[in-house]
């Protein structure tokens, strides 16, 4: 699949987008006009940095309002028309992108529209060029992309053929399995973007809120599916509108968007495989190389576009560690000793620890400043090499997952563009395999056991992992429940489709929760048997003078946390609290709401009260859970699910968000 990306979609100038793209490894680029315009690079200039960079100039656009307007304004339409097709020449590229008619559209008639765009086309072939006609969503009489195609049949011209946007298509709801009758000749060009489903007029929905594949809800796969089978074979490209993408770093934008393009081309093969054609109609336009419906790799019908695929992974089956660096442990290595998690050793070669609380382990890295000011370490699963002026105060850093094939999994990550990040370590040491996520967390591959033990704690020399016996502690039957990730606002969509496309996580709808500073976004990601739960939060910044600078002057750290599942909490909670524990205080009001949505037994409700435990309910089961005190940007949650409670106590959410905010407020004013 060729890929392709407008460069509306980057931030910087067209130099800078140019560069990004070919970093990122696109085929070729459209150039949006704009760009063009505001750049100091001539026509020429332009098309020998392509050439360098080893990117094709795909398309040229927009040229916009061209049709369904009378002669005298369609007479400056043409004039203009023709000059934007001697510019073209000099860039080396051929083909225009003209949208219907949303502003000076007055006649509607499609005999008119046929003629007129008959009179473009007849134009552009004297000049070596071709025009993609494309029905924008909005536009004032052809909105509809079987509309726009029916014009091009009706012109019948071989420098006229039809555009597909998905979001214009997709926004509308529109049948997309028409496409697989069209003359693949007449396709000359597709774009895609992904979005939100939102409730917005389709204007500002398309120019905020588009996203790259994968990062929406748009059903691109059959949408791309039903264009293979069409038999097109030119570019697909990036048209993604984005305020967010806009303002964020090129070149990372960039992997971003061609991260979501080899993700595409993997779904809509998968889509292709689950929705054979009948060997009837597979013998149609597109539907086979002409062999009579000969296939390929896992009985796949051929067409002329070839799908690439990537190593295939099944979801991780639970987390292995969680690890948070620091440069003073002290106050971690409290606050899990009062939460009853057992000190298992040191690692023999690395300032690690490694504690654990039945089968949930978590990494201690400890990360002592360097001379320069700077931090290193080496920890357990990472290269424990820190960028400098990166905050040391307490942060989780690293998280292991235990999957089928670690070595599978990091290639399908690596073909994703993830970065690399290997694990120092000795001749008799376990070898993991292990990428960055966007946010910097490093991920771990881990090779699981099926009783839930891990090969490496040997490595702690006389801190052996040691299962404990059955009721020898409250908290023996621990697991890691979820994880929390504060992710920058710049990159959160780039986040969701990370996890999606290289851990095989499946994203749920996402939610907002009241906070004291704005509402926080949340997005959960798991797999099907719930054994990871990863949640990513969009949250605002929190400002206090103990996190890391920013370079505005400010100080601000985002809060996440590690959730432990135990059988008992009230247990636990008391266990804890006999050890000393600072647990988030809770409200009073809080109880009486409570009491008031659920009626709980007296005595229930004063033990939450007593313990400062919050509680949620559904049709499915019930939830407890507390939380610690905050250390640097870390705290954590001990959770008790029972009977079939799948949620994460979101009611209780707006609560630990305003006790939070006012724990560090107090802190600001006592600092």
């Amino acid at each position: 699949m060729r890929t392709g990306i407008a460069t509306v979609c980057l931030s910087g100038t067209l130099r800078e987008k140019m560069q990004a793209c070919a970093i990122a490894g696109f085929d070729g680029i459209e150039i949006f006009e704009q760009d063009l315009v505001t750049s100091p690079l001539s026509p020429e200039d332009v098309r020998k940095m392509a050439a360098d960079l080893g990117l094709t100039l795909d398309l040229y656009q927009p040229f916009r309002d061209f049709d369904s307007v009378p002669e005298d304004l369609l007479a400056a339409n043409l004039r203009r028309a023709g000059a934007k097709f001697k510019l073209m020449s000099r860039l080396g590229l051929d083909t225009i992108l003209v949208c219907s008619n949303v502003a000076t559209a007055a006649i509607d008639d499609d005999e008119l529209r046929a003629s007129q765009l008959a009179r473009l086309a007849a134009l552009a072939g004297d000049h070596g060029m071709k025009v993609a006609y494309e029905a924008l969503a909005w536009g004032k009489y052809v909105n509809d992309y079987g509309h726009a195609h029916r014009l091009v049949d009706m012109v019948d011209h071989p420098s006229l053929g039809t555009c597909l946007d998905s979001f214009h298509i997709l926004s509308r709801d529109a049948d997309t399995a028409p496409i697989e009758g069209f003359d693949p000749k007449k396709i000359f060009f597709v774009q895609v973007a992904d979005a939100p489903k939102l409730s917005l007029d389709v204007l500002s929905w398309s120019r905020h809120y588009r996203v790259f594949p994968g990062e929406g809800q748009f059903d691109l796969a059959k949408f791309m599916g039903h264009v293979v089978r069409a038999g097109y074979t030119g570019p697909v490209s990036l048209e993604v509108f984005n305020d967010v993408f806009r303002q964020s770093d090129v070149e990372r934008t960039a992997v971003d968007a061609m991260r979501s393009l080899i993700w595409l081309e993997e779904q809509t093969a998968k889509w292709l495989d689950a929705n054979p054609v009948p060997a009837a109609e597979g013998a149609g336009r597109g539907g086979s190389d002409g062999s009579g419906g000969a296939t390929r790799a896992a009985g796949r019908r051929r067409y002329p576009m070839e799908l690439a695929t990537l190593p295939q992974v099944a979801e991780p089956a639970g987390f292995n560690f969680a690890e948070v660096r620091a440069a003073d442990t002290a106050s971690l290595e409290t606050l899990l000793g009062q939460l009853g998690f057992a000190f298992n050793g040191r690692h023999r070669t690395k300032n690690v620890q490694l504690w654990t609380m039945g089968h949930a382990r978590v990494i201690i890295n400890e990360q002592p400043p360097a001379a320069d000011g700077t931090a290193e370490g080496a920890s357990a699963s990472g290269t424990g090499t820190v960028n400098p002026g990166t905050a040391i105060a307490p942060a989780i850093s690293a998280l292991g997952f235990d999957v089928d094939s670690p070595v599978i999994a990091a290639a399908r990550a690596q073909q994703l563009k993830a970065p690399a990040v290997p694990r120092k370590s000795q001749a008799d040491e376990e070898i993991f395999q292990g990428f960055a996520a966007p946010d910097s967390t490093e991920i771990f591959l881990c090779q699981g056991s099926p009783d839930g033990t891990a090969a490496w704690t040997r490595e702690f020399g006389e801190g052996l992992e040691v299962a404990p016996a059955a009721g020898a502690t409250p908290g023996h039957g621990a697991v890691i429940d979820h994880v929390n990730l504060a992710q920058p606002w710049q990159h959160f969509d780039e986040a969701v489709l990370f996890y999606t496309s290289a851990l095989a996580l499946e994203p749920q709808p996402y939610a907002e929760v009241a906070s004291p500073t704005g509402l926080v976004r949340s997005q959960v990601m798991l797999t099907e048997d719930r054994g990871v739960r990863l949640v990513l939060n969009l949250a605002p910044l929190l400002q206090h003078s103990a996190g890391p600078a920013d370079g505005t002057g400010q100080r601000r750290t985002y809060q996440e946390h590690i959730a432990f599942a135990v059988d008992d909490l009230v247990a636990t909670a008391r266990a804890a609290r006999d050890r000393g524990l600072d647990f988030l205080r809770i409200p009073a009001n809080y109880y009486e709401d409570l009491d008031a949505r659920f009626g709980l037994d007296p005595d229930f409700l004063a033990t939450l009260r007593e313990l400062n435990l919050l509680y949620d309910r559904d049709a499915d089961g019930e939830f407890l859970h507390f939380y610690t005190a905050t250390v640097g940007s870390v705290f954590f949650e001990m959770v008790e699910r029972r009977g079939a409670y799948d949620g994460y106590g979101a009611p209780n959410a707006p609560v630990r968000h305003a006790v939070q905010y006012d724990h560090l407020h107090q802190l600001k004013l006592t600092i």
